[in-house]
């Protein structure tokens, strides 16, 4: 399935790409295969690929002199990527303590949505995730999926602070601080593992059309699996699929 795509300039050294305004898993499995299909024609223009949930953000190297040249070339490439190709992507299993000492918000979400702490946490650690995008920290996955019984609003009032690994639900979405963080979402646990790592390759191990599972440790658990992280030794557990 081809979509109809805009292209509009993006500054002087960009062009960004617009599929239906909707979050929909074929438009993002359409958005990785054009990435993927660009990468693969190794255009030598272009420094960086950026995708979001209806958009791919194109940056080049020098400024765009001529963009309906660059868009011609870009549309070639899309007509010849099509649906063609099945992509394989990871699942990653992440572990995920929801004690009340890291839950700070599931006391409130219990209230408003008239559910039971263990039910929160069950819904909320049940479904299999997809990754659309990566921001708006480094290695903030912005997931896909959440039940739709733990949709709840933002806080009106952010916090200052967001501890490193909080888990939170934010309107329809679901996500980790991958760092200490200003932020309005509602924090329901805390992962222990590194989302952003700068030193390592790619320093973020998630992508877009990759899947989250969320797997519930308690405390001791969480403290082992820290020590691990720390010492640099633990493995994310995780297995390749069939898209």
């Amino acid at each position: 399935m081809a979509f109809n795509l805009i292209y509009k300039p993006f500054g002087e050294r960009a062009i960004l790409v617009e599929w239906p305004a909707v979050i929909d898993e074929n438009i993002l499995k359409d958005i990785v295969n054009f990435k993927n299909s660009i990468e693969k024609n190794n255009i030598k223009s272009i420094i960086e690929l950026k995708p979001a949930y209806n958009s791919l953000l194109i940056s080049y190297h020098t400024v765009c002199r001529n963009f309906e040249n660059e868009v011609n070339e870009l549309k070639n490439v899309y007509l010849a990527s099509g649906f063609k190709d099945k992509s394989k992507c990871v699942l990653w299993k992440i572990p995920v303590c929801y004690d009340i000492v890291y839950g700070i918000d599931l006391e409130a979400i219990s209230k408003i949505k008239s559910l039971s702490k263990e039910e929160i946490i069950k819904r909320h650690f049940k479904p299999i995730y997809t990754v659309y995008f990566i921001g708006f920290l480094p290695g903030f996955l912005y997931l896909g999926g959440l039940d739709e019984l733990l949709h709840v609003p933002r806080k009106s009032t952010p916090r200052l602070q967001i501890e490193k690994g909080a888990v939170a639900i934010g309107g329809n979405q679901t996500g980790v601080y991958p760092a200490e963080s200003p932020g309005g979402w509602n924090i329901i646990g805390n992962s222990p593992i590194e989302f952003f790592n700068p030193n390592m390759t790619p320093p973020c191990f998630a992508k877009a059309g990759d899947k989250i599972s969320f797997k519930p440790i308690t405390i001791q658990e969480f403290k082992t699996i820290k020590l691990l992280v720390e010492g640099g030794v633990y493995q994310i557990e995780s297995e390749v699929l069939d898209d």
